[in-house]
């Protein structure tokens, strides 16, 4: 399995650091990897092997090696892969539902450390379910409508659906960073539209190679 780790992490650090939120970026990264390893065990229950895992500035990330013969495994309006990965993309949100289970059934412990691991798990839940591809909610949405769909109009309805969203959230955070005046939700918006960009790219150079294949073959 390979490893990456990307540098804007340090940067982040230092950022929170000098907010005075490094003990809560350290919790989020804390939870953040075991909301990771909750996708990783996950693949490997449903016999996938992991490919790559990199540490990003807002948390972790793994891949998993998808084979050829996967995708001929047919089922019902769809195919096998697609629903592994739907529990895949789960397994990591019902990781923090757990924690969150766990620590809310504790007695006799520190109340206020109980408090902050219960807020970090449930922001990281549901920020991980946000429609928005890649995150959780994203790669689930893109699965279902794949299945529904196929893996054309899936890719086409899940990057517009991303835009809607995100539009959405950026204009609620905007009104939270003024009343809040908290940095990380500046940062965190920063990110979504960083990974939404990316991925729009790549689907316009994907659509951009097929059309030119198909042309060529409609040349031929």
């Amino acid at each position: 399995m390979k490893f990456k780790i990307d540098l804007k992490i340090f940067l982040f650090a230092i950022l929170f650091y000098f907010t005075k939120q490094i003990q809560i970026y350290a919790i989020l990264m804390i939870f953040a990897l075991i909301h990771e390893l909750g996708h990783l065990i996950a693949g490997l229950v449903l016999g996938l092997k992991p490919n790559k895992l990199e540490i990003k500035p807002y948390g972790f990330s793994i891949s998993f090696k998808v084979m050829p013969e996967d995708y001929n495994k047919k089922i019902k309006n769809g195919n096998l892969m697609e629903a592994k990965k739907i529990w895949i993309a789960l397994a990591g949100p019902l990781t923090n539902f757990f924690a969150i289970i766990i620590v809310a059934n504790l007695h006799n412990t520190n109340t206020f450390l109980n408090t902050v691991i219960m807020y970090a798990n449930i922001l990281i839940m549901l920020f991980n379910l946000i429609p928005i591809y890649p995150l959780d909610g994203g790669r689930i949405l893109k699965s279902i409508l794949h299945i529904c769909l196929g893996k054309e109009k899936a890719e086409d309805y899940t990057n517009n659906i991303s835009f809607i969203i995100l539009i959405i959230v950026t204009f609620t955070a905007s009104i939270a960073i003024l009343v809040i005046k908290n940095i990380a939700i500046f940062l965190i918006i920063i990110v979504l539209w960083i990974m939404y960009i990316k991925e729009d790219i790549v689907l316009k150079r994907r659509k951009k190679i097929c059309n030119l294949v198909g042309k060529t073959l409609e040349i031929k």
